[in-house]
């Protein structure tokens, strides 16, 4: 018989699902950022030798997490376009949740799910299975990796030297280094607040966000210059200031 879990119960199972692995374990998240005790479970169950099977559908990897996810030989990923379901399981429980793996330990969210075992109710957890191996086949399997290029110094060749019938080309100055903003604007009410792209709300505003947790709503501004944008949790910049910044806050459009 199937057992409802709260929040606290989705983290536990979940956390169990994964270390009682023993021939295959499938993560269904539409969102992608591995917390580092999953990592850790992960790399123990690579270590094992366990087919690890991931679908996703928006990847919210830095650069140093996807080539973690590279180093992990035993995780095959795949991507599947409007992924909303999330699902865990092993080859003999299963997790069907409202929780995001992104989520996982953030007990301030209200969350719900629950948990079937193959031992106690057959028939529902080979549905289950039949879905997350439709969904499989399904999506595209790709190798996740997104690696930060160091710029490589290019020497200019020198100028021939000025004569009288030589114009002299205009000197540019120099332009300042992009730094931090010292202040940006909420993307939906456009109110002051600290730059914080993983964070791109007011306060107040983002508690009415978080009700929903749409990534992909469009707001009204760009978060660093404010200026009329279709901005998102996600994208929260318009593509000037994201083109000026992304160095500095290292994420992706």
């Amino acid at each position: 018989m199937a057992e409802f879990l709260n929040t606290t119960g989705v983290s536990y199972h979940l956390e169990r699902v994964i270390r009682n692995a023993n021939e295959r374990l499938v993560i269904i998240s539409p969102f992608l950022k591995i917390n580092p005790r999953i990592k850790e479970l992960l790399e123990e169950k690579d270590r094992a030798k366990i087919d690890i099977r991931v679908v996703y559908g928006k990847n919210e990897l830095r650069p140093e997490e996807n080539n973690w996810l590279e180093s992990v030989a035993s995780i095959r990923t795949s991507y599947r376009q409007h992924l909303h379901a999330k699902c865990y399981m092993n080859e003999e429980q299963a997790i069907l949740t409202s929780m995001n793996l992104l989520e996982f330990s953030q007990h301030n969210n209200d969350e719900m799910g629950i948990l079937v075992s193959r031992q106690d109710d057959p028939g529902l957890f080979e549905e289950i299975r039949k879905e997350a191996q439709r969904i499989l086949q399904a999506s595209e399997e790709v190798r996740v990796k997104v690696s930060r290029v160091q710029p490589t110094e290019t020497v200019a060749p020198p100028a021939p030297p000025a004569t009288r019938d030589t114009p002299r080309a205009p000197q540019r100055k120099p332009e300042p280094a992009v730094g931090i903003p010292n202040t940006a604007f909420c993307i939906r009410d456009k109110a002051v607040i600290p730059p914080n792209p993983g964070k791109p709300y007011c306060d107040r505003c983002f508690g009415s966000w978080n009700r929903y947790k749409n990534y992909e709503y469009e707001e009204k501004c760009c978060h660093i210059c404010g200026k009329e944008n279709d901005s998102t949790m996600v994208k929260p910049l318009c593509l000037p200031c994201y083109r000026r910044h992304k160095d500095v806050f290292e994420f992706a459009i």
